[in-house]
């Protein structure tokens, strides 16, 4: 679901820069942003590595997950 919010001028100007040198649109920098967050306040113990390891292996899953394709006729 898509919704409109309102953001400063700064923080688009930061998420154009930094999501620009990480290969990301402005809009899933910020998303990207949002979900380091969300892990931090929820996970306080956690190291940014340690936040960096779990979105990496959420990935690697969900990358496997999609991706796999069943062989046919096999032997």
């Amino acid at each position: 679901m898509a919704t409109t919010i309102k953001l400063s001028d700064q923080l688009i100007r930061e998420a154009k820069t930094v999501g620009q040198a990480m290969s990301r649109s402005a809009p899933k920098q910020l998303e990207h942003w949002a979900r380091i967050g969300r892990i931090a306040e929820e996970n306080p113990e956690l190291t940014y590595s340690e936040i960096q390891g779990i979105l990496l292996a959420e990935q690697e899953r969900e990358d496997e997950l999609t991706d796999y394709t069943f062989l046919s006729g096999a032997g």
